[in-house]
């Protein structure tokens, strides 16, 4: 006979984990929203640091600095938004006559569709109206919200930092002081080093698809530019957000140059998702660039696109973690052999 006995203690302690995981469940999002906010909160916390150390209050210095970042941002949504109306207003206007374009293209090809036919039957009060556009006005309200919420909680953290700070410590014990110091700043210095990853390479889309669309005598080529750099930092649909829009602007010209766009844009993607990303961030983050390319996949497989989102800054995390736990193994105290002499007898006089 197998008797099982269970504790009260192990009922107990199934019970909170089955309920703590619930939890967590349940609350991703809101969680989700909170390290995006500490992310860049350490990402601007040496900015805000500097900033104090010239004279500014703290509140002055995360206000000013938050201030210049929604300016600049403002400034280069104000050259893709107008770019992207005008866009939208020339696809609809001449939407039968680059379907047919398209039409003879992939005749050229052995591939015969009707789409000339199919452009004038499209009703464009579906797309802009009744449920699609308070589906599509749901979604904006709730990133615009989700904007919003992370803004509000980085202020909150920057302000509040050495609170925060004395409240952590509160839990470590007594002499690991110097130890949690140490890696909160190499977790600061991960995260950091994810926010420069990730502006680095948004810079190089950006002159790339800049001077690309240049080359190829593309309209608004700046605002496609800037838009591919915003669009780099999606996960997953950022190729796409990045190429179809300056696809479109070169098809109104000549479907060759559509094209040569999106041939030159899927050849970047790969590029960088092979090549650069796993270089650049195994230099930012301090990972060998197969641990980066393996993290980003895992990443996507599993939580999708903010599973991409966090997967460098947690394996980064993790790089923390094991330096300190190989730094602790190998100071561990050694052992002093004492030499045991043999007993001899005390020397006559």
């Amino acid at each position: 006979m197998l008797k099982l006995e269970i504790s009260y203690r192990a009922v107990f302690a199934a019970v909170f984990a089955i309920a703590a995981l619930w939890a967590f469940v349940r609350l991703w999002p809101v969680i989700l929203l909170v390290i995006t906010a500490f992310i860049f909160m350490a990402a601007l916390l040496p900015y805000v640091e500097w900033l104090i150390r010239k004279g500014l209050p703290r509140t002055a210095a995360v206000l000013l600095l938050l201030a210049a970042i929604i300016a600049i941002l403002a400034g280069l949504f104000s050259l893709v938004v107008p770019a992207m109306i005008d866009e939208f207003q020339n696809i609809r206007e001449n939407l039968p006559e680059n379907a047919r374009d398209l039409e003879d293209l992939l005749g050229n090809f052995g591939i015969n569709v009707e789409l000339e036919q199919r452009a004038r039957d499209f009703d464009w009060a579906d797309l802009i109206s009744g449920r699609a556009a308070f589906d599509y006005g749901q979604r904006v309200f709730a990133i615009a919200l989700a904007i919003i919420t992370i803004i509000a909680i980085t202020i909150y953290l920057l302000i509040d930092t050495p609170r925060i700070s004395g409240f952590i410590y509160q839990f470590v014990p007594a002499g690991r002081e110097a130890d949690a110091k140490r890696i909160l700043e190499s977790l600061g210095r991960v995260v950091g080093g994810y926010i420069r990853g990730q502006v680095i390479t948004s810079i190089i889309i950006a002159l790339y698809t800049l001077v690309m669309l240049l080359i190829l005598g593309v309209p608004n080529a700046i605002a496609f530019a800037v838009l591919a750099g915003f669009a780099d930092v999606i996960p997953l649909v950022g190729a796409f957000i990045a190429t179809a829009p300056p696809a479109a602007a070169a098809f109104q010209e000549s479907p060759a140059r559509a094209l040569a766009v999106i041939g030159l844009m899927a050849l970047y993607q790969q590029f960088e998702d092979r090549i650069l990303v796993p270089r650049v961030y195994s230099q930012t983050l301090n990972l060998p660039p197969l641990i980066v390319l393996i993290a980003v996949l895992a990443g996507g497989e599993l939580l999708g696109i903010p599973g991409v989102l966090l997967a460098l800054p947690a394996a980064a995390a993790g790089r923390v973690a094991f330096d300190y736990f190989m730094e602790q193994r190998n100071r561990a105290p050694a052992v002093v052999a004492e030499t045991i002499a043999p007993d001899e007898p005390p020397p006559g006089p």
